[in-house]
């Protein structure tokens, strides 16, 4: 999309928001939820994938609850198109932006600029640097650590490994860096291959990369996956490639489809660290709607992970994410960002 249409499709979503109407208020809230009409911008790198989708869900039903008009939009793995969907909102004079990842060197300044115009930002996987930026973190080196353990639980304190990784995206930089941290610590882990790619079809392009690594490396035997779509990608080649009886993939995210991998007879993925990427997004609207109402939700906004392996999805017949939040409740909410004027999310 050009820079001009883009500009335009912008303008026209958030002057007629998809409720249609402004909000009547919060009783016994703070200024300006009281009186209602509050529209806002959730402004993400990415553009597609299950994960988008479920965090997007948890958007859209937190501002419902806080009568906030919620303009969502997505730069398409795009940073030029993403740093003109965060110009576009100052200029619209929203009254508050969380931006869902990025390149944080190429969104510093427009972030800034948000600021300069009085326009609170929160930050959810991209670092901006900012003291003024609170950022909504998954604890990215928890799930890491957590997934990792498990794989040395199932696959000793020896073995070749590769992982999938791409450098400049912050929460992916922190899972790489706990993937290193476990070769210095257990020095019979031997990383062999690294590899990835971010881009539209990132299943498809990680899944031809991996036939190639599978090929030079005949001893791999566990592939560590810092974001979903990655795993997806290396599950399709090793299924191709007949391997799932000796690869292994520790991943971390989960969603429906990502449950759905794991369960299937033979899957090579075994276990994964997540966070609820709904509860994230709702965690980023009571956060932001702080900083509107001139409150402090705090520097970090922490939402703990949990481990997910195949053999606790099998066990508990979970098979959707709903179902994962019913038998696990520390999957379904979180209290970051809570305070007793938010109502809770439906």
């Amino acid at each position: 999309m050009g820079k001009k249409l883009l500009s335009l499709a912008l303008a026209a979503s958030l002057t007629a928001l998809s409720s249609g109407a402004f909000a009547e208020g919060i009783a016994g809230a703070p200024a300006p939820f009281d009186k209602g009409g509050v529209k806002i911008a959730v402004i993400s790198f990415l553009g597609s994938g299950d994960w988008l989708q479920a965090f997007e869900a948890g958007v859209k039903r937190q501002a419902d609850a806080l009568g906030i008009e919620a303009n969502i939009s997505q730069a398409r793995n795009d940073i030029n198109a993403e740093r003109e969907l965060i110009q576009q909102a100052i200029n619209l004079g929203v009254k508050g932006i969380v931006i869902n990842n990025g390149q944080p060197e190429a969104l510093k300044d427009v972030a800034q600029a948000a600021l300069d115009a009085g326009i609170p930002v929160v930050a959810y996987d991209v670092n901006l640097d900012n003291a003024k930026i609170p950022q909504i973190e998954q604890s990215d080196a928890d799930m890491a650590r957590l997934v990792l353990e498990q794989a040395v639980k199932e696959q000793g304190e020896t073995f070749d490994g590769g992982a999938v990784y791409v450098s400049g995206f912050a929460p992916l930089d922190r899972r790489y860096a706990v993937w290193k941290e476990f070769g210095q610590k257990y020095p019979g882990i031997k990383e062999v291959a690294t590899w990835g790619v971010v881009n539209d079809s990132v299943p498809a392009s990680v899944a031809d990369q991996t036939k190639a690594v599978l090929a030079a490396n005949p001893t791999l035997s566990v592939v560590f996956t810092p974001w979903d779509e990655f795993a997806r990608g290396v599950k399709l080649a090793i299924d191709e490639a007949g391997v799932a009886d000796k690869v292994k993939i520790y991943g971390v995210d989960i969603s429906t489809s990502d449950i759905q991998a794991m369960r299937e007879p033979n899957s090579p993925w075994v276990a994964t660290a997540a966070t609820n990427p709904a509860v994230v997004g709702e965690v980023s609207i009571r956060a932001l709607a702080q900083l509107i109402a001139g409150q402090d939700p705090g520097r970090s906004v922490l939402i703990q992970p949990t481990l997910v392996t195949k053999q606790t999805l099998v066990d508990n017949d979970i098979k959707t994410i709903e179902e994962l939040q019913d038998k696990f409740p520390a999957f379904k909410d979180s209290d970051a960002a809570k305070k007793d004027w938010i109502p809770a999310a439906k």
